[in-house]
């Protein structure tokens, strides 16, 4: 994808589509009105007419529009004037662009960019456009026999910029936006690729292609065999069931010289019955999304790699099966981690964590500067947020504020939730150090107690993505959450925004 900026007039440049937007009671936008200008009056005629609408998301497209250049002019309902905001940007570039999709249009130009948005910049206006696009275009194809229906060839996205000046921030949003598109594209096709194509063992091979001709990126696998031998007795646990073998995945980007690493540790459970726990059978298919914690680091490592950002990242991801059999883990058993503390695993479908705080304890080594993980942890997640935010927990409010205030301007939000005494109460055992759950009340939280437990002395956040992570029903697929938001802390940590 190619990006360009313009203080053109809407009406004046010569692409296939130009976007423009009106707001309730007839108020035009600025590209709007200038498309309105030179058209003699048309887009007012359709607001009376009715056939255009300034309602949130509503779009209409005009073509061979009288005296104007563009192919195409999408016409966008902004909502009430005033209360145009990021949420509403997004909202009205995703309408246009899906109004168009199924068109051959290669060049577009957002004119939305030059609507007050709240008290966003040209940066995050062109990051958001170029995302956002990105978004509405995907699709899952890969599965799918026969002739596949073509892809719009977009090839060009303009943005309109009121002055000169602003042309530098909005190149740059462009380009954080592009490589944040790629990363949540690959994370997305890790989601929804079935488990029986997406093992451990894909995803090892996957993070292992991707360092492939960079020299900045390096990827190792650790085997079960070595698991052993360093005593991860916990995720080994987990995979104890399963045929298909379990795989540490370790990927180090190098952009800082010898500065610390941003750890990023992420939840790989590439098919997830409960194990002896077992799951009921309705909506069981969507397990196979319970690696999206996985998908989502992988995929900031490749979205962070292609910008070659200045910063040093190290992705850890525990890549296992959670499966019944002779051989599965029992409710009742107790298993010692790696950090030489012994678990009573009274659920085995609360299993994540059981994986997670092994990798935890594995990335000290790295001696991070900051180690987020992130986890489609608990159920009780999506009770507590919807599918709206994720949870952000942490041992160090700094550092929680830090990743809300990123998931707030990258549109890809979170909610901080508490962690300490009474909930860590919860996960008392009678005959281990901790049990693996902590009762009905606040299970989100007593799991982000129980990967607290293996994280004293660290700059740990934990981010529950349950109700995040996938959509369900009939636009069912992985989202690429939170891609952005982790890419957005990076970003500001290497001192790449402007």
């Amino acid at each position: 994808m190619k990006y360009f900026t313009t203080t053109s007039k809407a009406s004046r440049r010569a692409v296939d589509c130009v976007i423009v937007g009106v707001y309730e009671r007839g108020r035009l936008g600025i590209g709007a009105a200038d498309i309105d200008a030179a058209s003699k009056g048309e887009i007012r005629q359709l607001i009376r007419s009715g056939d255009v609408s300034g309602q949130l998301g509503r779009c209409s497209v005009l073509t061979r529009v009288s005296g104007v250049k563009a192919s195409r002019v999408a016409i966008v309902g902004l909502g009430k004037p005033g209360a145009f905001d990021a949420t509403h940007f997004k909202k009205a570039v995703a309408a246009a662009t899906g109004a168009i999709a199924n068109t051959r249009t290669q060049q577009i130009l957002n004119c939305l960019t030059l609507e007050p948005v709240g008290d966003s910049n040209p940066y995050y206006l062109a990051r958001h456009t170029v995302e956002t696009i990105g978004d509405r275009l995907y699709r899952f194809t890969q599965m799918k026999s026969g002739r596949k229906k073509p892809a719009m060839p977009l090839k060009n996205i303009g943005l309109a910029i009121a002055k000169q000046g602003d042309a530098s921030k909005a190149m740059r949003g462009a380009t954080h936006g592009d490589a944040i598109v790629t990363g949540m594209s690959l994370a997305k096709d890790l989601g929804n690729l079935p488990a029986n194509i997406c093992t451990p063992g894909y995803l090892a091979r996957t993070a292992k292609k991707l360092a492939t001709g960079n020299s900045r990126l390096t990827t190792r696998i650790v085997t079960e065999t070595e698991m052993k031998r360093l005593g991860m007795g916990s995720l080994l646990s987990v995979t104890a069931g399963a045929v298909e073998a379990a795989k540490l995945i370790i990927m180090q980007y190098k952009g800082a010289g010898s500065d610390k690493p941003v750890v990023l540790v992420g939840k790989g459970v590439t098919f997830d019955t409960g194990g002896i726990s077992l799951k009921p059978g309705p909506g069981m298919d969507e397990m196979k999304f319970d690696m999206c914690g996985a998908a989502s680091v992988i995929g900031t490592m490749a979205a962070i790699s292609k910008l070659k950002l200045a910063i040093n990242l190290t992705v850890v991801v525990p890549a296992v099966e959670n499966m019944p059999g002779g051989q599965a883990t029992r409710p009742g058993d107790i298993v010692k981690s790696m950090s030489g503390q012994t678990i009573e695993v009274l659920n085995t479908d609360a299993e994540g964590r059981l994986i997670l705080c092994d990798a935890l304890t594995y990335a000290r080594r790295f001696k991070p500067a900051a180690i987020i993980d992130v986890a489609t942890l608990t159920g009780a997640c999506v009770v507590a947020l919807g599918n709206h935010r994720c949870a952000v927990m942490s041992n160090n409010d700094d550092l929680r504020a830090e990743i809300v205030a990123a998931g707030d301007r990258a549109e890809d939000l979170g909610w901080p939730m508490p962690l300490g005494e009474p909930y860590n109460a919860q996960l008392k055992s009678n005959f281990a150090d901790m049990a693996n759950i902590g009762g009905s009340g606040g299970g989100s939280i007593t799991a982000g107690c129980f990967l607290g437990r293996f994280t004293n002395g660290l700059n740990w956040a934990h981010l529950d993505i349950a109700g995040v992570a996938w959509k369900t029903g009939a636009k069912k697929g992985a989202t690429g959450r939170p891609v952005a938001m982790l890419s957005e802390v990076l970003l500001a940590r290497a001192n790449a925004l402007p």
